[in-house]
């Protein structure tokens, strides 16, 4: 059966998640709502989608099953929320919410309806992270004791949404989401205690570093910044290992994508580098939320639901610190 999706805003980051969807044979992307009609007629065009609406007419479309919704951080509850409310299974831009209780309304208005809300983070569904994730569960590095996980890069357009307060901007909501998100992937638990500092530039953080300790003693550090150049990097150490990573949206735009591990305490041990599929991430997240729909899995729900709880949570924890 064909999951049929309708796209809430014709932001460019819904023209990537076009690359993925025509990827998926069990997906077809119905509808794009704009509030300019200009736009989504060309969005549409260019991406060979069949009705242009408005925001309330596709989330009331009998057409449509599901919502993917690219809107700025500051719109992801309200309209997460009314296509819920609507019936239709949302799959929501990270970062989920501006808090853990606005996170929670959304996660109610889906479960009042019987609808699945999942945040979208596509490097979540690459095979890569997938199994590190495993690796580490299964002690392949041992205990474990400390993660660093960074992402930053440069914009320099003032007028950037992303730097706008009002619209849940800033490095942390909008970078930094990533490698808090991959530490709660990891240690699969929000921490315990948080210390952040910040550089703030009107009203927004341009560079924010924090330290999460956990309540088993490890501690993690993240980072992220609005004025570097491009890097993206976690260093996952236990006691008997190490495992180094890009933990990348989308392999595919690597030649030869790959991590690295290494199984021992000895200096001189060498790193093995283990190399793994390119996929696009908006096709495997996709792919992965059509799974979900169709066979009803909810252990896999409820696991995601409580991991975009603590990123709430933990993403306003360190905006309070810092």
């Amino acid at each position: 059966m064909t999951l049929r999706i309708g796209i809430l805003g014709a932001a460019r980051i819904a023209g990537s998640f076009m690359v993925g969807a025509k990827e998926v044979p069990s997906v077809e992307v119905v509808a794009v709502a704009s509030r300019d009609r200009a736009r989504g007629e060309a969005f549409a065009r260019d991406h060979g989608i069949g009705r242009v609406c408005s925001y309330q007419e596709l989330i009331d479309g009998s057409d449509v099953d599901a919502i993917y919704n690219p809107l700025p951080n500051a719109l992801h509850a309200q309209w997460s929320i009314a296509a819920a409310t609507a019936g239709k299974h949302v799959l929501c831009e990270k970062p989920l919410a501006l808090s853990e209780p606005e996170a929670a309304s959304m996660f109610a208005a889906a479960e009042s309806r019987g609808v699945v809300l999942l945040e979208a983070f596509p490097y979540m569904f690459q095979p890569q992270t997938l199994e590190i994730e495993r690796r580490v569960r299964n002690g392949e590095i041992g205990e474990l004791r400390t993660m660093f996980a960074t992402f930053g890069f440069t914009i320099a357009d003032a007028g950037n949404i992303r730097l706008d307060p009002t619209l849940g901007g800033g490095a942390l909501w909008d970078a930094g989401c990533y490698p808090v998100s991959f530490v709660r992937q990891i240690f699969g638990a929000r921490p315990r205690r948080i210390t952040a500092a910040a550089q703030w530039t009107a009203g927004t953080d341009r560079t924010l570093v924090a330290t999460l300790e956990h309540e088993n003693g490890a501690f993690a550090q993240i980072s992220c910044s609005f004025g570097t150049a491009v890097h993206r990097r976690a260093i996952i150490a236990g006691s008997t290992g190490v495992i180094e990573t890009d933990y990348h949206n989308h392999t595919d735009r690597e030649s030869e994508p790959s991590y690295r591990i290494k199984r021992s305490v000895d200096w001189q041990a060498p790193y093995e580098t283990v190399p793994v599929p390119r996929e696009n991430g908006f096709r495997v997240q996709l792919a992965a939320f059509a799974r979900i729909l169709a066979t009803g899995e909810r252990a896999e729900v409820e696991a995601r639901k409580r991991a975009s709880l603590d990123n709430a949570w933990t993403l306003s924890t360190i905006l309070q610190c810092a």
